[in-house]
């Protein structure tokens, strides 16, 4: 299916002063670097950038900046809200699949912190849909706080179980050298509403909100032959991508239905199934949304997510580790950046190169990557070549 030979990863925060070319070319340069090819042999590019945030587009061309050799190769912008970059890794792994590219640099990048806490939150609003819901008080915060009411009244109060999950993940942080917040909090900070962990809107809270971020990740694909001769390789063992309507009121927004499908179609075609996995990386964009994704993954039947983190399965001692790394609560979510980050993320764990992060002997990795509110819904399953 194709894997993944080479990787850099910025660090993820307010970057002051590092411009959103400036960070793609970084990456995509050190990513062919530490691939340890020429830039001549890049086939195609595809960058993932979810945009809004300033008034530069078009960012595509920017990984040409990487070095002269790749000026004229074919370089496309992705988009797909929050999974913007696993959107553009499958892209990438298209062109291998079908073997018109032997290597192809894919990035993703998101400069957000440009933009006014008003004009971050308007642009967010773009992932949800807009006719119905772009008037949801606090923006797409107030997306998920109404998905998290909704669930609350159906299965009653979680407010101590995404606690501990906002615990988990940054107290996971500490060890991650790219992460935006390296500080563990404790769940009693994380579940008590104080000035400095006031009510966000709904019943969300401060620390159960991803960060604002800019960033920059870029990984390098090729096919599993030629993996086979290089220094190292993650071979794509099952993927998949499926789409749910956008209006949430067009499906049952507490289900996630869409992340169960793309988890699904994955694991068949991997022949695997959620037992064999050794971690996940999930997308917590806000704590109820790891803890519904417990239940849309197969963790545990719907409604009884909160099981999982408060019986410590998913602790990084757990029987499955979720979001070692720290995951988007603390490692931040510069948009177009944070799928392709999971990958490198999984990558380092299964090549045991994931320092104080490190799982214990990890075989199997599930990423799972969301646009919008589990509307994108993209599934890999990754593997250690050599």
């Amino acid at each position: 299916m194709g894997c993944i030979v080479g990787w850099a990863h910025s660090q993820f925060g307010k970057l002051e002063g590092q411009a959103l070319e400036e960070m793609i070319a970084r990456v995509a340069h050190d990513a062919v670097k530490d691939a340890g090819i020429a830039f001549s042999d890049i086939d195609a590019i595809y960058v993932g950038n979810f945009g809004g945030f300033e008034k530069q587009s078009f960012p595509a061309a920017f990984a040409l900046d990487a070095d002269p050799a790749l000026r004229f190769k074919p370089a496309t912008r992705v988009e797909n809200a929050c999974a913007t970059g696993s959107a553009a890794v499958q892209m990438g792994l298209n062109e291998i699949y079908a073997k018109k590219s032997r290597f192809v640099l894919v990035v993703g990048a998101e400069k957000m912190t440009v933009a006014s806490g008003a004009d971050i939150g308007d642009a967010l609003l773009n992932a949800s849909y807009r006719k119905t819901e772009a008037d949801t008080p606090g923006g797409f915060a107030g997306v998920f706080a109404r998905i998290q009411d909704l669930y609350q009244q159906r299965y009653g109060d979680q407010s101590e179980a995404t606690a501990r999950i906002a615990a988990k993940n940054h107290k996971n942080g500490v060890e991650n050298p790219f992460a935006q917040m390296r500080k563990d909090f404790g769940f009693e900070f994380c579940n008590t509403v104080s000035d400095k962990n006031p009510i966000v809107v709904g019943n969300i809270r401060r620390t159960d909100c991803s960060l604002v971020s800019d960033g920059a990740a870029a990984i390098v694909l090729t096919d599993v032959e030629t993996a086979m001769r290089m220094a190292k390789a993650v071979h794509f063992r099952g993927l998949a991508h499926a789409q749910d309507y956008l209006p949430m009121a067009k499906r049952d927004i507490v289900a996630f239905e869409g992340c169960e499908a793309a988890w699904k179609k994955a694991h068949e075609r991997a022949g695997t199934t959620i037992n064999d996995l050794s971690f996940v990386e999930t997308h917590d964009c806000f704590t109820i949304a790891e803890l519904i994704e417990y239940e849309a993954m197969g963790l545990t039947p719907r409604g009884q997510g909160a099981r999982a983190i408060n019986e410590g399965w998913t602790e990084k001692d757990g029987k499955l580790p979720v979001n070692p790394s720290g995951g988007l609560k603390s490692k931040g979510h510069p948009i177009g950046a944070t799928g392709v980050s999971m990958h490198i993320m999984a990558s380092l764990q299964l090549l045991g190169q994931a320092g104080g992060m490190q799982v214990k002997d990890p075989q199997l990795a599930g990423i799972f990557n969301m646009g919008g509110a589990a509307v994108a819904n993209y599934v890999s399953i990754l593997e250690r070549l050599r």
